[in-house]
């Protein structure tokens, strides 16, 4: 009698790969690493085309409660406490919380709760007790390193519906295009297919839309310009590849700068974090692409 055969899309554990696949990455950022980056962040812009989106397709319906886990300083929970949901905001960082308690009081909003917690903490012992939500959303905060339980714990929280944005390339913080250009390649995650894996393993049914996110980053000159990319080469590749390859790669680096940056004609404008923007800029902006997932409960 022969053995029932196995399938690997369904039999494959998703959750297992994406461990994995963390350790061939950057370290995960702790909080204090986002306590020293909170002075750069700003929700004065705020709603921006990306927020726009994300809530759109969140669908939230009026007078439902939000929970917003890793909230940062706000680019959702300030607008949905302007349109008078409650909100409960957590993050790890005390930085972001303090960034965002600064916006809500210049916005007189009082309906958003904030709570500093990791993914890792007891939540239960902060409040957030299952169904605690109508809807819990996570914007490009899914950066665990057990994605299943992340998931699971937001299915937990919300009574109706759970939205999330992931990376539909290897990172946020990661230029493919100039990876491709200097003949180097990272690891391609596609967080998005490990969530809508693990979920569909689940017997959840996540929808999927992509969200568009323009990036225009400027420098102070080609060698700050240089210095900022051979950090997120060595970041994208230093686990797989060696240093002579990446020596022969950062020369390459030189060239393609030589070619593609060029005056920043908003030099000294504020740019969307209300910063002056520096005197060069990519020819062509970087374009991140996110995937929003949501599953009804």
């Amino acid at each position: 009698m022969s053995e029932p055969a196995e399938f690997q899309l369904t039999t494959r554990d998703w959750n297992d790969e994406w461990k994995r696949l963390q350790q061939t990455r950057r370290r995960f950022d702790d909080a204090d690493y986002w306590d020293k980056r909170a002075a750069t962040f700003s929700t004065k812009d705020a709603p921006n085309p990306y927020v726009e989106r994300f809530l759109e397709l969140a669908g939230i319906e009026p007078g439902e409660t939000v929970f917003d886990m890793g909230c940062g300083t706000g680019a959702l929970s300030v607008p949905l406490g302007k349109r008078g949901h409650k909100v409960v905001a957590a993050d790890f960082s005390r930085g972001m919380l303090d960034q965002l308690r600064t916006a809500l009081d210049r916005e007189g909003i009082s309906t958003v709760i904030l709570k500093q917690m990791s993914w890792q903490d007891d939540w239960p012992s902060f409040g957030v007790r299952p169904g605690a939500a109508d809807v819990a959303l996570a914007s490009r905060s899914v950066a665990t390193a057990d994605l299943k339980d992340s998931l699971l714990r937001l299915t937990d929280v919300a009574r109706r519906r759970v939205c999330v944005t992931l990376a539909t390339g290897t990172s946020p913080r990661t230029d493919e295009r100039i990876l491709n250009a200097i003949g180097l390649k990272s690891v391609l995650g596609r967080d998005y297919l490990y969530a809508f894996n693990i979920l569909a393993n689940e017997g959840l049914r996540p929808e999927v839309a992509y969200i568009d996110s323009t990036r225009t980053d400027t420098f102070d000159s080609t060698d700050d310009a240089y210095g900022v990319f051979t950090r997120m080469v060595n970041d994208a590749t230093a686990a797989f590849i060696g240093e002579e390859e990446r020596a022969a790669a950062f020369v390459r680096l030189r060239a393609w700068l030589a070619d593609n940056l060029v005056a920043n004609e908003r030099a000294g404008r504020p740019d969307k974090k209300g910063i002056p923007e520096k005197a060069l800029r990519l020819r062509e902006p970087r374009v991140v692409t996110w995937a929003f997932l949501a599953w009804n409960i």
